[in-house]
């Protein structure tokens, strides 16, 4: 496995270029598709439904159109934001694309441009482990999709994807993925904290149900 700190310490990157990528990558998390989608509509996404500033309640609480919109430009921003460096420097700069990656989640979270309250970043985070490791990333996104087509709680599923997440970077008998499990659970410890809010409602049994049918919207 590729040890994060050891390898960033020892790549062949510039530490200035770096450096540069990674802030260059918090400000693309920034961007938020739902926020900007919401305010064009006279919306404020934080306001609404969950107030999580992210595609499902873009879906919920903007339209289908939305929903959709805001998943796949978060998904683009977080496989950019890591895939950048690779695409200059090659694999010599994998240590180097994981903190960028880290840091365009990072951007998509805590947004200084949206007063630090941004999305909970698992669309980002999906994109970053898609151009790390996309095999690992589409058995995560099939876990979240059959179950959320289950229980119907996007959260559900999500915090049992973190734990498959969990269980395959760390007892990889099958070599599905070679990402550093350092990184990983940053990155996942992350999602988790900003799905604490959910993770109390799913307990208190409280968590809505996403609706497959007609959005009308909160």
């Amino acid at each position: 496995m590729n040890n994060f700190i050891t390898d960033l310490g020892n790549s062949i990157v510039p530490w200035y270029i770096i450096l540069t990528a990674a802030v260059c990558a918090y400000f693309l998390g920034n961007i938020n598709p739902a926020i900007i989608i919401g305010r064009a509509k006279g919306i404020d996404i934080r306001e609404q439904g969950s107030g999580n500033a992210g595609a499902t309640n873009a879906l919920r609480s903007l339209g289908g159109k939305a929903g959709a919109l805001t998943f796949i430009i978060d998904v683009a921003k977080g496989w950019i934001g890591f895939y950048f460096l690779i695409a200059v420097w090659g694999g010599a700069a994998f240590a180097p694309a994981m903190l960028c990656g880290l840091c365009v989640v990072l951007g998509h979270m805590y947004p200084v441009v949206f007063g630090f309250r941004g999305g909970k970043g698992v669309s980002t985070v999906f994109g970053v482990l898609l151009a790390a490791s996309w095999l690992y990333a589409l058995i995560l996104l099939a876990v979240v999709i059959v179950l959320t087509l289950i229980f119907r709680r996007v959260s559900l599923s999500v915090m049992i994807a973190v734990i498959a997440a969990l269980v395959i970077v760390f007892w990889n008998g099958a070599g599905l993925t070679d990402i550093d499990p350092l990184w990983t659970v940053i990155l996942l410890a992350l999602v988790v904290w900003k799905h604490r809010s959910n993770i109390s409602r799913l307990i208190k049994g409280q968590e809505p149900k996403l609706s497959f049918g007609k959005n009308k919207g909160k």
